[in-house]
């Protein structure tokens, strides 16, 4: 019994804190907001965009955007205008550089 509570409580915890996004067209589909800043100066994440779903794993800004919806955690629009948003994003360059600049907005990717 002991093996497979622990069994179901891996299951069931597996992936809560992966990054795999997948973009709606409608801002109602979405559970985040985002918006894209100009300066990472004014991010709350600054996000890597990863070639495989595999390294997207935990809530550091490490992104894989998935073909489809059913295939992401999280589901995002990207909005026109920074008060619309409840995330501002900027995209590194390098993985080393994605990141939590506020972190009181970490929940929104759990």
């Amino acid at each position: 019994m002991k093996y497979l509570f622990a069994l179901l409580t891996i299951l069931c915890f597996q992936g809560v804190y992966a990054q795999s996004v997948y973009t709606v067209d409608y801002e109602s589909q979405a559970d985040i907001k985002v918006f894209v800043v100009d300066y990472e100066s004014q991010c709350d994440l600054k996000v890597f965009k990863q070639k495989y779903e595999s390294n997207a794993d935990g809530n550091e800004g490490n992104w894989y955007f998935c073909a489809y919806e059913s295939q992401s955690d999280k589901t995002i629009f990207f909005v026109d205008y920074e008060s619309q948003s409840n995330l501002k994003i900027f995209f590194v360059e390098y993985e080393s550089q994605a990141g939590w600049k506020n972190s009181a907005k970490k929940h929104l990717l759990y």
